[in-house]
């Protein structure tokens, strides 16, 4: 069953290029291993291709990666397994998704690769359910300038007032 974030079919010949681009930019240049260092490498600008596995569990987990990278027009593929991603980018575990930022020597695999996933991504977006169009905006009004205020003048402290002078306290001895 296909997951919900996957939004297009990758060929195998593709995603083989995809993880051997991976596998030279590892060597020669600089990936990003992880969800989340990929989400800051796709939010900095700095990633220039995303894969992401097809296989996550739970789907939340790389849901995010998609819609951000198409915000930032960086390209993304998919690969069938996240234990061939972790093994591309040189770690001997399962990795959900990678960014290559310097291809370094896979840089033609890669430059291959952005092309066909950009044009997929625009296909993909052209094929998902529109949304209800939005009313358009009224023009904003432009706002006047704020008037300076004038500086209140202050008032001089108030003086303290001097203790008065307490009457003489009748003394009990006198009121007999």
């Amino acid at each position: 069953m296909a997951k919900a974030y996957v939004k297009f079919e990758v060929p195998k010949d593709i995603a083989d290029k995809t993880l051997e681009a991976l596998r030279l930019a590892k060597q020669s240049g600089s990936v990003k291993k992880g969800v989340n260092e990929v989400t800051k490498a796709v939010e900095r600008g700095v990633a220039s291709l995303v894969v992401i596995a097809g296989d996550v569990e739970p789907e939340e987990v790389v849901m995010h990666i998609p819609t951000i990278c198409e915000q930032k027009r960086i390209p993304y593929v998919f690969v069938p397994a996240k234990l061939d991603l972790g093994k591309a980018a040189g770690l001997g575990v399962q990795c959900a998704a990678a960014a290559i930022e310097k291809a370094g020597e896979g840089q033609s695999q890669m430059k291959e690769v952005a092309n066909w996933a950009s044009g997929k991504m625009g296909a993909a977006k052209q094929e998902a359910p529109k949304m209800e169009a939005k009313a358009p905006e009224a023009p904003k009004k432009e706002k006047a300038p704020r008037k300076k205020e004038t500086p209140k003048p202050q008032q001089a402290p108030a003086q303290p007032e001097a203790p008065k002078p307490e009457a003489p306290k009748p003394d009990a001895a006198s009121a007999q």
